[in-house]
């Protein structure tokens, strides 16, 4: 997708505008939807703030579909092109067979534990201590969880749309 600037962003249509964000927030083009109609807005940061609100303002089952939207952490199958990138910097993509296995029992044991998937913003962190954070956040409460959750995937929108839109 192009760059284009936050005006070029606010003169889109209501499709283009929705296609150009609806990986922002992954497999969950209804935020996009849900900002359309707040245009204009006068910096990435508004509009970054609406769609944060919009999925803050949502109910808990529309915030649990996002949640479950996210693949699981170095597991390539299925996922899209930012998640595949963002996984990549961080070395998911090139795991060792034992770390592999590693992330894999973790993962299963998180969302047996949660109902979604570990989501982390992975950038600029290593295998190792993804996998470090994984161990601690199982252990929390249900509700803690879910917070922490929701605020990792608000930070990899934040970057999504900084990479994206660059100012």
């Amino acid at each position: 997708m192009a760059d284009l600037t936050i005006d070029e962003i606010n003169n889109l249509d209501e499709a283009a505008f929705v296609d150009e964000l609806d990986d922002i927030y992954e497999h969950s083009p209804w935020v996009a939807e849900r900002v359309c109609s707040d245009r204009p807005f006068a910096s990435l940061a508004e509009l970054r703030d609406a769609m944060k609100h919009a999925v803050n303002g949502a109910s808990r089952e529309k915030k649990l579909e996002l949640l479950r939207a996210h693949p699981d952490l170095g597991d390539q199958t299925d996922i899209t092109e930012s998640s595949k990138e963002e996984q990549a910097a961080a070395g998911l993509d090139q795991l060792s067979p034992e770390m592999y296995e590693a992330f894999q029992r973790l993962n299963e044991r998180y969302l047996e534990t949660f109902g979604f998937p570990f989501i982390m913003a992975v950038r600029d962190e290593s295998p190792d201590a993804i996998r470090e954070a994984m161990e601690r956040r199982v252990e929390h409460s249900e509700a803690d969880e879910f917070r922490t959750a929701l605020a990792e995937v608000h930070t990899i929108a934040r970057f999504r749309l900084e990479d994206r839109f660059p100012t």
